[in-house]
């Protein structure tokens, strides 16, 4: 394995929680590199479900380091739910480490995100209300708390002071909400601090290390290419950036010490909140495929908008990310489908396209191209790539053609096992 960058190639929620986890087996570190706790990962393991949030999947298998990159921002009191959560069920979190240079997220951050949002009435943009861009905000104003600033209580104490005098004065005159008061906060956030210190350290001297020492490193993104702040659907992007080139900035590392990029896909298309969507289907077989597939968020339950398998949308993501195969998921969801389609291109203007455009607008006036399939019948019970159906295979080698990359494993369910890898990583 070496060195791996798991990325999602579509709008998100494409199983990449499955995938890592999967892949963690063969891993010694687990990164996750960007994102927060507005996103998530359900991993199902023997009978059990795991809902995750910022940590990373790799948390499930007990002997593996997992890392919060600084490049993620932190809600300590979710995070500590959440390993309270994970103890409870049995799950160790000893090997668990938080990026010192990791940016915190406060009440705050939270409140400006919630009223921000009702400020923009219809035309809000469908955040979580989690504050997570609140918070990259604060860090790339440069006014930003960091957890090695928690650490230090004069130092913390002084940020804090300053940082909530701006925003209680912003939160009254653009929201007419009277803010926080300063000592309950700051009490409050120095027992987190004390909570989280025995978890924090360079996490990048520890992925540096691990790399050079010849063993593999997992990354894990949140969130999708088509989320990405720089190459998504803007302005119905996250904050940050799930591409792979996330990594280096995310993590901490070089990109001389990337090893490969592998591409997470549905084979179908999902996307929650607003913003274009060209294959989406509003008919029967959308519905199907949304109950079928259990398609809700992890984090917010919203229902997922549903639709055709998009190539257009994936090739960009190759491309962006430089990937070096993908992995396709939920094929179980479509068996029984007599018919399936890939969108092989785009009709925009009366002009046939076949790259992403940069526009919303003229994302939201192109039409998809489509080659239909014949479908297949229900193959969460096979183990062997050359064993599923003629149908599928077909379906399976055409997505490869389109997309210019080869698919190097698929999942036929949710389970750790109903997992066939046609190339070892």
């Amino acid at each position: 394995m070496s060195s791996m960058v798991i990325v999602g190639a579509q709008w998100g929620d494409e199983g990449k929680g499955k995938i890592t986890d999967f892949l963690a087996e063969k891993a010694d570190v687990v990164v996750r590199y960007q994102g927060g706790n507005n996103a998530g990962h359900t991993v199902e393991v023997g009978n059990e479900q795991y809902k995750l949030q910022l940590i990373p999947s790799g948390i499930l298998h007990s002997d593996k380091l997992c890392i919060i990159g600084n490049g993620v921002v932190l809600d300590p009191e979710a995070f500590l739910n959440e390993v309270r959560n994970l103890e409870n069920r049995g799950v160790a979190t000893a090997n668990l480490k938080i990026s010192d240079r990791a940016h915190v997220i406060f009440p705050y951050h939270k409140k400006i995100d919630e009223l921000s949002e009702l400020k923009r009435g219809s035309n809000d943009l469908g955040t979580t209300k989690k504050g997570i861009g609140p918070a990259y905000m604060d860090k790339t104003e440069r006014v930003g708390i960091r957890v090695c600033d928690l650490l230090k209580k004069d130092v913390f104490a002084a940020k804090l002071k300053e940082n909530l005098e701006a925003k209680n004065s912003y939160l009254k005159k653009m929201f007419e909400f009277e803010g926080y008061s300063y000592e309950e906060m700051l009490e409050k956030y120095l027992a987190y601090a004390e909570q989280i210190r025995p978890y924090v350290d360079d996490t990048s001297v520890l992925v540096y290390n691990a790399i050079k020492a010849d063993k593999n490193v997992l990354f894990e993104g949140a969130q999708g290419t088509l989320l990405d702040l720089d190459f998504g659907t803007y302005p119905y992007v996250t904050s940050s950036h799930p591409v792979a080139g996330g990594v280096c900035i995310g993590a901490g590392v070089g990109p001389a010490l990337i090893g490969k990029a592998v591409g997470v896909v549905k084979a179908y298309t999902t996307r929650v909140g607003k913003g274009p969507f060209p294959t989406e289907l509003f008919d029967e077989t959308g519905e199907y495929i949304r109950k079928k597939g259990f398609e809700f968020g992890t984090v917010t339950g919203r229902p997922r908008r549903c639709g055709w398998f998009d190539a257009v949308i994936v090739r960009y993501a190759v491309r962006i990310s430089g990937l070096t195969g993908i992995a396709v998921t939920k094929l179980d969801t479509l068996a029984d489908i007599p018919r399936v389609k890939i969108c092989v291109g785009y009709k925009l203007n009366g002009e046939i396209i076949k790259d992403f455009p940069a526009s919303i607008e003229d994302l939201a006036f192109c039409e998809p191209i489509y080659e239909e399939f014949e479908g297949w019948e229900d193959v969460s019970h096979i183990k062997e790539y050359n064993k599923l159906p003629t149908n599928m295979l077909r379906y399976l080698e055409r997505i490869e053609e389109l997309c210019g990359t080869k698919i190097s494993l698929v999942s036929v369910g949710p389970k750790r096992d109903e997992t066939i890898v046609i190339e070892e990583f």
